[in-house]
C-alpha cells in the first residue's frame, strides 16, 4: 500500500489556555518524511498539547505555523488536515468486525466498493491479521486489536500517523513484545508518525529520532543513542535511564579533579560541584586492583544483569548495574573504577 510521505514542520507554535495556564511555551519541530519522531517526557510537560496542535484538536497561539510538506495547515480543521490516530484504548468499534472497523473510514468517505476491498486487504496482509477478517475486537489479543488499530488509521491514506500513548493501558510483558512489534509496523508502512509517551523505553525502541520534553518545552531532540549517551541538559540524563550523583567541594571543582575515594580523578571544572553517572559506567573489580576501595551493601539479581549498592568514602550511595556473573556479594570489599568520560552535569547552568 503506497502511502504519501511528507515533512511536518511546527514553526513558534504555543498554546495559551483561557485561564492563562501555558500548556505549550513557542516550540519548533521538524519531522522528515517517513520518519518516526517521539514525543517524550513526564505528564503535564506539554507532549499531548503539541500532538493536538499538530492533529488541528488545539487552536495555535497567534504567531506559529504548522507546515505538512509545503502546505500550512495552521487554520485547516482536523478533517481536513488528513492525519491518522491511534489512541490509548484503541477505540474500536465493538460492534464491527476486523474488516468492519479496517473499512470504516474508507466507507465513510466515499471510496467504492472494490477500492476499499483492495485497500483493506492490502492492509490486512500488512499488519498480519489473515484469519482474523470476520473477529470482533473482544474475541481478539491485545496485539491483534492495536494491529487493527493501526490498520483502521492509515486505510483513509492519512499523510500523518499520530499515536497517544498506544501501549500505556497494558502490563509490562505485553507491552513489551507490543513495542517491537508496533516499530516493525511503522517501518513497514514507511509513513510519517509522531508517537506520544512518558515511558522512555519505549520510545528508544520504536522512534528514529525523540524531542524530549519538561515543562511545556523541549530540552533536547536526537537518535536516542545519542541522547541517552550525550544528554546536553540534566533532566535529559535523569528522565532518560537512571543516574548516580557525585559530589565536590568547590576546591576541588576549581581544581578540577573529583575525589572519588582514595582516587583523585581529572574532571573539567565547568561541570560544577555535582555529577551524574550511569549505573554500567561504575566497573566493580576484586579488592586490591586498581581503583578506589568500596564496600556492598545490597547485591540484587535482575536476571540479565546483577544490580549492586554500593559504598564509597566521601560520597553518596551509588548503584552499579554489572553482568549477572558477577560474584560479589553483600559485604565483600570491592575496587571501584568508572569511565570518567560519562561524567555529566548534574545541576543546570544559570
Amino acid at each position: 500500500m503506497e502511502l504519501e510521505q511528507i515533512s511536518v514542520e511546527v514553526i513558534d507554535c504555543a498554546k495559551t489556555y483561557a485561564d492563562g495556564t501555558k500548556g505549550l511555551h513557542a516550540t519548533s519541530l521538524k519531522i522528515e518524511p517517513g520518519e518516526v519522531m517521539a514525543l517524550l517526557g513526564p505528564s503535564g510537560c506539554g507532549k499531548t498539547t503539541l500532538l493536538r496542535l499538530i492533529a488541528g484538536l488545539e487552536s495555535i497561539d497567534a504567531g506559529g505555523r504548522i507546515l505538512f510538506g509545503n502546505q500550512d495547515v495552521t487554520q485547516r480543521p482536523v478533517e481536513q488536515r488528513r492525519v491518522g490516530m491511534v489512541f490509548q484504548h484503541y477505540a474500536l468499534f465493538p460492534h464491527m468486525t476486523v474488516l468492519g472497523n479496517i473499512g470504516y473510514g474508507p466507507r465513510v468517505r466515499g471510496v467504492s466498493q472494490q477500492e476499499r476491498t483492495r485497500v483493506v486487504g492490502e492492509l490486512i496482509d500488512l499488519v498480519r491479521l489473515n484469519g482474523l477478517e470476520h473477529k470482533r475486537p473482544n474475541e481478539l489479543s491485545g496485539g491483534q486489536r492495536q494491529r487493527v488499530a493501526l490498520a483502521r488509521a492509515v486505510a483513509a491514506k492519512p499523510r500523518v500517523l499520530l499515536l497517544d500513548e498506544p501501549l500505556t493501558a497494558l502490563d509490562a510483558k505485553l507491552k513489551e513484545t507490543l513495542r517491537d512489534e508496533l516499530s516493525e509496523l511503522l517501518r513497514r508502512l514507511n509513513i510519517t508518525a509522531i508517537h506520544v509517551t512518558h515511558d522512555q523505553q519505549e520510545a528508544m525502541a520504536i522512534a528514529d529520532r525523540m524531542a524530549v520534553m519538561r515543562a511545556g518545552k523541549i530540552m533536547q531532540i536526537g537518535e536516542p543513542e545519542h541522547l541517552y549517551n550525550s544528554p546536553s541538559h540534566p533532566f535529559v540524563a535523569q528522565f532518560l535511564g537512571r543516574v548516580n550523583t557525585l559530589q565536590r567541594d568547590p576546591t576541588q571543582t576549581s581544581q578540577g579533579i573529583l575525589r572519588f575515594g582514595q582516587a583523585s580523578i581529572p574532571v573539567d571544572a565547568t561541570l560544577g560541584n555535582a555529577l551524574l553517572i550511569r549505573p554500567e559506567d561504575l566497573m566493580i573489580h576484586a579488592s586490591g586492583q586498581a581503583g578506589t576501595s568500596g564496600a556492598i551493601l545490597t547485591r540484587s539479581f535482575m536476571g540479565d544483569r546483577v544490580h549492586l549498592r554500593i559504598c564509597v568514602e566521601g560520597q553518596p550511595t551509588l548503584t552499579a548495574d554489572v553482568s549477572r556473573e558477577c560474584p560479589f556479594r553483600q559485604g565483600d570489599s570491592v575496587s571501584i573504577t568508572m569511565n570518567a568520560e560519562r561524567l555529566m552535569r548534574a545541576s543546570e547552568l544559570s
